[in-house]
């Protein structure tokens, strides 16, 4: 059956998103404001970034496969670790994506704001005010099989002066209400009443249209107060190190790099770590044949920074931090 009804235009949703009618003078908005979480730390996780053990070293047989069984010896070496982007804003990150018809491959998008005259939420792509650069297609991977936006976080391996090394091939991200924060945030919606509050429970189970490629909307953000996660060892959450030589780098994470989503504030959108890289035996080139894994340790991390290995590359290296990489296998 084809998907033509807006997807929060449900029964249970209407009403609330429609929110009270009591309008005051003025159209402002209740921005989100998008947190990148530190880089290989599980979502929600407080304390000190530098003991996030949600990463690791994986060598796989075969290069081209986005996940595969870690061993000691094969093809490729990848740098897998989870992201995860926070909402810490006065209003909810929500996305819409629409076509015309299921024969056209991808959905455009839009991002639609919460009123803070009189709380309403749009309740469909025709409504949402802001239209973004990034598009929607349908991921048919078995442990998929869903509506994925792409854009919205990316990944790279660089060096201390700035130079990228490698860059990520994440596909995309269906996104939802996946753990709470801990953070002290007065607009985090506590009341399934309200419209942000309907929101939420919707986003808290939202799946971004599985198991329905035919679907013509779908929608997917992230309340206040809430986060997205991917785990390490889903598809594509890696950097490839076979070809990195020995060296001290920073892993970069960013979200929402080209600032197309309207937020708050983008001063909180990128985190990175800074980690040294060497091969077996002090050999500054990697093998052309892996045998063995890489040494890779944790040096310093940065929540909130763009660059970390410059300062690493001076004192940490010299006494790093304990190495919380694992090699499965």
């Amino acid at each position: 059956m084809r998907r033509h009804v807006p997807l929060l235009a449900t029964a249970v949703l209407v009403v609330a998103l429609m929110g009270p009618s009591n309008a005051r003078a003025g159209d402002a908005h209740l921005l989100p404001d998008l947190r990148q979480a530190p880089v290989g730390c599980a979502g929600g996780q407080t304390g000190d970034p530098a003991g996030c053990t949600d990463w690791d070293v994986c060598v796989v047989a075969d290069a081209e496969a986005p996940t595969g069984p870690c061993g000691s010896a094969g093809e490729a070496v990848r740098l897998r670790f989870t992201t995860a982007a926070d909402n810490v804003g006065d209003g909810p990150l929500l996305i819409y994506g629409s076509r015309a018809r299921a024969e056209e491959p991808t959905m455009t998008a839009r991002q639609a704001f919460q009123s803070s005259v009189d709380g309403k939420i749009p309740g469909s792509y025709a409504e949402a005010q802001n239209p973004i650069p990034a598009t929607l297609y349908y991921e048919p991977a078995p442990s998929h099989t869903h509506w994925h936006l792409l854009d919205f976080e990316h990944f790279q391996l660089r060096t201390p002066d700035g130079r990228v090394v490698v860059t990520d091939r994440k596909t995309g991200f269906c996104l939802g209400d996946r753990y709470p924060l801990h953070d002290a945030l007065p607009h985090r919606p506590d009341d399934p009443g309200t419209p942000e509050g309907a929101l939420a429970d919707y986003l808290r189970q939202n799946r971004c249209g599985h198991h329905a490629p035919e679907a013509l909307e779908v929608a997917e953000g992230i309340s206040v107060g809430y986060g997205d996660d991917y785990r390490y060892a889903v598809d594509f959450q890696w950097l490839d190190l076979t070809r990195v030589r020995s060296g001290v780098y920073d892993v970069l994470n960013v979200v929402n790099g080209d600032r197309s989503l309207v937020e708050k504030s983008y001063d909180n959108n990128t985190s990175s770590v800074a980690i040294s890289l060497q091969w077996p035996g002090g050999a500054a080139q990697p093998p052309l044949r892996i045998t063995s894994p890489p040494v890779v340790k944790l040096l310093r991390s940065c929540p909130g920074e763009a660059t970390c290995a410059r300062r690493a590359a001076g004192d940490a290296l010299l006494d790093p931090l304990p190495s919380v990489v694992t090699v499965p296998g």
